[in-house]
């Protein structure tokens, strides 16, 4: 057995025979794809096409991160996440999406940024990519330049929660957002470590 090295993803795209649209949703696009893995080796996969997303690990002096309650229809459940949302402005920057974010749902800006964590959330099916940024150097929006939410967000509830108890919750299977698992779990870790771990957001 050979000595173990740090995994790291790498890329490795087949290519792409066919490609059709077969679905054309509101936000995302289901496709169906005849990919060539080898010689004589082809397959059909079907998957949803997404615009990305961004989350954001807003964490105040006391340590405590910011939770948004908010209803999932496809969950049937409303769920404890941190504020998030689409990479759905042409040309727009990750981070400036994130600041958007946090601005629109939690009436937050933040002076500090990092890059926390990436993941795919569900690669077996859909191509979407999101990156988890931690906010600190937390200030309120005035309350004259606040964004006025609409729709699922219009009732979202905030909670400030102490990053060890949040912790605790996503170990103990009590929040199940994946922003909030990767993010939360991240937060800490980054923490252990003297936030040495830390991404700069030019890095991103």
């Amino acid at each position: 057995m050979s000595d173990a090295v740090a995994p790291a993803d790498v890329p490795g795209e087949r290519p792409v025979l066919t490609s059709d649209v077969v679905h054309r949703g509101l936000v995302w696009d289901v496709v169906r794809e005849t990919v060539e893995l080898g010689p004589y080796r082809t397959v059909v996969r079907e998957y949803v096409r997404h615009p990305g997303a961004v989350a954001v690990i807003a964490l105040d002096d006391d340590d405590r991160v910011l939770l948004l309650r908010q209803y999932r229809h496809p969950a049937g459940a409303e769920l404890w996440e941190p504020p998030a949302g689409l990479l759905d402005v042409p040309g727009e920057d990750p981070v400036a999406a994130a600041r958007r974010e946090l601005a629109e749902e939690a009436d937050l800006t933040a002076s500090q940024w990092w890059l926390l964590a990436e993941y795919l959330t569900s690669p077996g099916g859909s191509d979407e990519s999101l990156r988890v940024y931690l906010a600190r150097g937390l200030a309120e929006v005035p309350a004259a330049e606040r964004h006025h939410r609409e729709d699922e967000e219009a009732d979202m509830e905030p909670v400030w929660v102490p990053l060890d108890d949040a912790v605790t919750a996503v170990l103990a299977g009590r929040l199940r957002n994946p922003s909030t698992a990767v993010g939360v779990l991240a937060a800490a870790s980054c923490r252990a470590r003297g936030w040495t771990d830390l991404r700069p957001v030019d890095r991103s």
